[in-house]
């Protein structure tokens, strides 16, 4: 990899104040429509804004099923998925071809020359390509979720959507965000976007990392930070550059455990002019446009999760069924059918939590910023976990590779490729760890609105008398609320037949997890946000109660079409995870987290190392991130990786 100029990518200190401030302002900040994920943390079960499911009209299902069609058959007779893995790389008929079929233009309005198709036809079609081979999916979701064509969708002017949505449609774009010492705290956020004198231009120089699509897109969106000035206020700000402008290398094509076939690189401006039309919002506005357009953008990775699981569910079967051992098939003895039961009950849940969610973004009348956010924690939480449970089934074969096991005269399933390529939707576009942190910071949201002036330590004594008073208020009549609902009534949702008493138990169980959540915030107040492990458990409850719901409600809607087979499905996902819920309440006030801080911080300092004695260390020589990570690099020595001719 080439070395990094330390003129363009020093390191941006802040304090942690700074970092919160940043990530505050990024966040939106009303919620002026209705949230079954905001309800349910407040120990609301709004079954009536997820029930009946929005649905599509006829038009747009026909042109979609027409669609997902055509690009069933490109799958299977022009893709070949092994070849993306053993060559690392999408070959370029499989691009044209994606492009001729409209696939970069799933979501793109008519108008501007796309499909114009609803979210949940969109998804469909990501699972599709996904189950090929991740890959495909990964240029698809990075193009069109978060690349160019969703900000400017949401955020660009009439003449930007002119301008650049067209271009989408046959173009690949990416998504610069992530730099060498910048991950999840873009307070830090280097790379610069210097505005010339006049105002016509700004002049971009920095480093991007791991930039999916970006070592062969023709579009990008880039966040740089535009130094404050006097009358300009400055801040982390989006710009749509063309990839192809003077200035930009692409310096390193990264590899990585899974997702062989994706273009991800390292991205360096060096005083990249970009115009100012091209910047999408006004100064600062950039993250906030950024977390925006993943509130929908992140539902593209639950769509692969829930089509991992439902591949999952077809090998698994097929295999325990054929292969026996003491003399019946693997599937028949309790160990395996218990594997066998939990990927085919998640698979139908993934896909449940993927389709309401998906009808919810097309109707467009609900703030999906939560649900989207449970979908992608628990889609990828869950779909590693029936990943995993597929090779243990399968056992040596699972771990052998679908190449190797093709040579020797098997089926070439590969169950372990599936396993290295699930492994990364736990950190993209949100680790697990950030996405709980997020999901929490949203679910207290309402909490801080009536009483955060009480625990600020820069409120003043009247901010905090006026906080007292409006906290004591809401409470009156809320904290009355969580003691007796619809879930103790024998009767209640009735319409749901044999899963009526998981909805029950999810009533009961959303005004508990409220309770707890207050009392959480009343041991702690300003403190809370440092018992992460706290939170993330109260976010993993509302995970699960929102898939049992969601579970409930699309077993209903599939009730006329499959029959009982849905509702057993669904009965068997909601008591895996009432279980869940069970262990998940315990461990909130049960738990080793005290201990397991101190012992941390003991290793941190050093008290353990002679636990480190007896190995070797494999690694490459090389500074770590925040290190001197800079060199002698030269701009002749820079490289721009080049498309092959024939073009993408």
């Amino acid at each position: 990899m080439a070395t990094v100029d330390s003129a363009s990518t020093e390191t941006r200190q802040v304090d942690a104040e700074e970092a919160r401030q940043t990530a505050e302002e990024a966040r939106e900040t009303k919620w002026d429509r209705p949230s079954f994920g905001k309800e349910l943390f407040l120990g609301r079960l709004r079954l009536d804004l997820i029930d009946p499911l929005p649905g599509s009209d006829p038009k747009s299902e026909a042109e979609g099923e027409e669609f997902i069609a055509r690009l069933r058959e490109f799958c299977e007779t022009k893709i070949d998925g092994q070849l993306i893995e053993r060559e690392s790389r999408i070959p370029d008929d499989v691009v044209n071809g994606l492009k001729s079929l409209g696939a970069l233009g799933i979501k793109i309005p008519k108008e501007y020359g796309g499909l114009g198709l609803p979210a949940v036809y969109y998804h469909r079609g990501l699972m599709l390509v996904s189950t090929v081979n991740p890959a495909l999916g990964a240029l698809l979701s990075a193009h069109q979720s978060i690349g160019v064509p969703q900000p400017v969708k949401m955020f660009g002017t009439e003449e930007q959507k002119k301008q650049f949505m067209p271009r989408c449609v046959n173009e690949i774009t990416a998504f610069l965000l992530t730099e060498p010492d910048v991950g999840s705290d873009p307070a830090r956020l280097a790379t610069s976007a210097v505005p010339s004198e006049d105002g016509n231009s700004y002049t971009l120089n920095g480093v991007k990392l791991w930039t999916t699509n970006g070592v062969f897109a023709d579009l990008v969106v880039v966040m740089a930070r535009v130094p404050k000035s006097e009358g300009r206020k400055g801040g982390i700000t989006a710009f749509v550059v063309d990839a192809d402008s003077p200035g930009i290398t692409v310096e390193n094509r990264n590899a990585f455990m899974g997702l062989r076939g994706i273009e991800n690189g390292v991205t360096r401006f060096h005083d990249v002019v970009v115009p100012a039309e091209n910047r999408i919002g006004k100064e600062g506005e950039g993250l906030k446009i950024a977390l925006t357009t993943l509130n929908t953008g992140r539902l593209s990775l639950p769509a692969t999760c829930a089509a991992a699981a439902k591949w999952c569910l077809k090998i698994a079967r097929e295999w325990s069924g054929q292969r026996v051992q003491w003399g019946q098939p693997v599937g028949a003895h309790e160990a395996i059918a218990s594997k066998i039961s939990y990927i085919a009950a998640t698979a139908f849940g993934l896909e449940a939590v993927l389709e309401v969610s998906g009808r919810l973004a097309d109707a467009d009348r609900h703030d999906i910023r939560i649900e989207a956010a449970l979908a992608k924690l628990y889609g990828s939480e869950h779909g590693w976990l029936v990943a995993d449970e597929l090779v243990q089934i399968r056992g040596g074969r699972g771990y052998e590779t679908a190449e190797s096991l093709a040579a020797r005269g098997e089926r070439g399933v590969p169950a372990e490729q599936v396993l290295r390529d699930m492994r990364i939707n736990r950190i993209f576009e949100g680790s697990t760890e950030i996405m709980r942190l997020l999901i929490a910071r949203e679910a207290v949201d309402t909490h801080l609105s009536v009483a955060g002036d009480i625990v600020d330590p820069k409120a003043d004594t009247k901010r905090k008398a006026r906080a007292a008073a409006k906290a004591g208020g809401f409470y009156a009549r809320w904290l009355p609320s969580l003691v007796t609902g619809k879930g103790q009534l024998p009767g209640g949702f009735g319409d749901y037949g044999p899963l009526a008493e998981h909805l029950r138990f999810v009533e009961r169980a959303s005004r508990k997890l409220a309770r707890q959540t207050f009392y959480g915030m009343s041991r702690w107040q300003a403190k809370l946000e440092h018992h992460q492990l706290y939170l993330g458990r109260i976010v993993d409850i509302g995970a699960e109660l929102f898939a049992i719901s969601a579970t409930c409600v699309y077993a209903k809607s599939l009730r006329d079409e499959r029959g009982d087979s849905a509702m057993e499905l669904a009965d068997s996902f909601c008591r895996q995870s009432r279980k869940r819920v069970d262990e998940l309440f315990e461990q909130l006030w049960h738990n080793t987290d005290a201990g397991d801080r101190s012992l941390a911080k003991k290793v941190l300092d050093g008290d353990y190392t002679w636990m480190e004695d007896g190995i070797i260390d494999p690694s490459i020589e090389g500074p770590w991130i925040g290190e001197n990570n800079s060199g002698p690099s030269k701009r002749e020595n820079l490289r721009r990786i080049v498309p092959p001719a024939n073009g993408r």
